[in-house]
């Protein structure tokens, strides 16, 4: 059976694509990300899962 595409060519979009530099992250404090935390669970009362925004 023939292959799809042949080995010698593997990688080359990836290779000729340009690098981009990735946006730096930026994380809340830990105080802010803990009472955020809190006001789900306990204020909301949400339960963990999927869609406890």
């Amino acid at each position: 059976m023939p292959t799809h595409g042949s080995l010698s060519k593997a990688g080359k979009v990836r290779s000729q694509t340009p690098k981009i530099e990735p946006i730096p992250k930026t994380r809340k404090p830990p105080r802010v990300r803990v009472r955020r935390a809190y006001e789900k669970r306990i204020i909301l009362q949400r339960r963990p899962g999927q869609n406890w925004i």
